[in-house]
């Protein structure tokens, strides 16, 4: 289903019936397929909601650079627009940097009643000397780069090494969506994780070298009333590489 948000048209899905809702908040790059499974373990029990954020998947691209907290915005507009108020939200990586947004906010136009975080993000980590330094070396060059003359005289050296720079995120993101995702990754929302009034269940691949198992712990340890299940020997997409275990977590936390 399409519908028209803020001027954007945006890609969504509803599953299950039920007097609660459950919203799915995707991870950076994916598309809300991707979460076909999440919504498959309890939609039995609940309106279970999937929505391509601006710019992810089929929905319009944001119209200038957004930052997490833009994001919020428009997703507080999609749920009014739904007629929503009041529902659980479940966060993978990118999408859990919304939540934690959310749920620290003075006021939004609907309630929050459970989260779940799968991998989220949220937490900058520390960088050692060795890519503090790779990353003085990174902006010094790419000064040089931007500059007329040196791309007239070198343009296919340049756009090598443009390609090469960044994650694998960053390298498959839209120009637009490349300035969200720096934005992103450049916030550090450590120190909003004890304003959490909500229950929080964190679900977490130890094998995760996007969102390491450390920060998994952090939150543990920062937000008041959150609980830790680790799923062994997986990734950033833990839910996907043991789904019966997570569907069996899903099912027992909702």
């Amino acid at each position: 289903m399409q519908i028209k948000v803020d001027g954007y048209n945006i890609n969504y899905k509803i599953t299950g019936e039920g007097e609660k809702t459950v919203v799915m908040l995707q991870g950076w790059g994916t598309t809300m397929d991707m979460y076909d499974s999440v919504a498959a373990a309890i939609f039995d029990r609940c309106r279970f909601i999937q929505l391509d954020l601006p710019g992810f998947g089929g929905s319009d691209e944001p119209r200038e650079p957004w930052s997490v907290s833009d994001f919020s915005d428009f997703f507080c507009k999609f749920l009014e627009a739904l007629g929503v108020d009041r529902t659980s939200l479940i966060g993978h990586s990118y999408g859990g940097r919304m939540i934690i947004d959310l749920a620290t906010r003075e006021h939004i136009p609907f309630e929050i009643e459970k989260i779940v975080l799968i991998d989220s993000a949220g937490i900058m980590p520390k960088r050692s000397a060795k890519q503090k330094a790779r990353i003085r070396m990174y902006k010094m060059i790419k000064k040089i780069a931007d500059m007329d003359l040196v791309y007239k005289l070198f343009p296919e050296l340049i756009d090598e090494w443009r390609s090469r720079q960044g994650s694998a995120d960053y390298r498959a993101a839209s120009p637009m969506m490349r300035q969200c995702l720096v934005r992103a990754v450049n916030e550090d929302m450590t120190d909003r994780l004890p304003r959490i009034g909500q229950e929080v269940l964190l679900i977490w691949g130890d094998a995760d070298t996007a969102t390491p198992i450390s920060d998994a712990k952090t939150m543990e340890q920062l937000i008041p009333n959150a609980g830790l299940c680790v799923l062994e020997g997986c990734g950033h997409y833990s839910y996907l590489e043991q789904p019966a275990v997570f569907a069996n977590i899903m099912r027992s936390y909702f």
